[in-house]
């Protein structure tokens, strides 16, 4: 008995170390992320790390007309989606005990919110091309990519704390929640002229663009 009790106990162990491996490749794979981008353009990085506290970065942005298809934005927006789903991943392991917590379930989630992201941010390039000559628009979508590459990065420093450290996931799970909230707040008030002007069109850009697909897509993963 106490041998099948060891047995069981050594391969439950074995399913955990081998778990966390690939995480750890993944955590590491965000910190060649970081550096690379510290390589590309290191103000930038810096920038982007406090444009929540920085509007005049976001600013700077929107008047040097920079893209999001530049090779700096490509890298931050996949360094995002891979912070995003590993969240998310992290999530239904925890409330779904008993579904699949392997790299190729993680890789499903990643590839469904990458084509949501890139779909995304291609109907976004090609509204600020209709709209190029309204200047506040720009600053509507940049500005929300922005404060997306800055909760990014805490959201990552919050992951390896949860996944490193005795800190509780629901603790992570609270935290990414404010932060969200803090991006929406954020963007609503440096947008505020924009937005009660166009509420009618900014309510439902939020409902088609963000809101729906993401609901769509969290019904397929749980």
């Amino acid at each position: 008995m106490l041998i099948l009790l060891n047995e069981s106990y050594l391969q439950a162990l074995d399913k955990i170390t081998t778990s966390n491996h690939w995480i750890t490749l993944v955590v590491m794979f965000l910190l060649f992320g970081i550096v690379l981008l510290k390589a590309i353009n290191l103000s930038r990085l810096k920038g982007s790390i406090y444009s929540l506290f920085n509007i005049n970065f976001i600013e700077t942005e929107s008047e040097e007309k920079t893209n999001f298809f530049d090779f700096f934005q490509m890298v931050f927006f996949i360094f995002s989606v891979i912070v995003i789903s590993l969240l998310i991943f992290n999530f239904k392991i925890y409330t779904l005990p008993t579904s699949d917590a392997s790299f190729y379930s993680f890789l499903s989630v990643f590839f469904s919110l990458f084509c949501y992201f890139l779909l995304l941010k291609i109907v976004e390039y090609l509204f600020i091309q209709v709209f190029l000559i309204k200047n506040e628009v720009r600053f509507f979508i940049i500005s929300k990519s922005r404060y997306l590459n800055t909760i990014s990065i805490l959201l990552y420093v919050a992951i390896v704390l949860s996944q490193y450290t005795n800190l509780k996931h629901p603790y992570l799970y609270y935290f990414t929640g404010f932060m969200f909230l803090i991006r929406f707040v954020f963007h609503v008030v440096s947008n505020k002229n924009l937005i009660f002007k166009k509420l009618f069109y900014f309510i439902l850009y939020i409902c088609t663009f963000e809101i729906a697909p993401l609901f769509i897509l969290f019904k397929l993963m749980f």
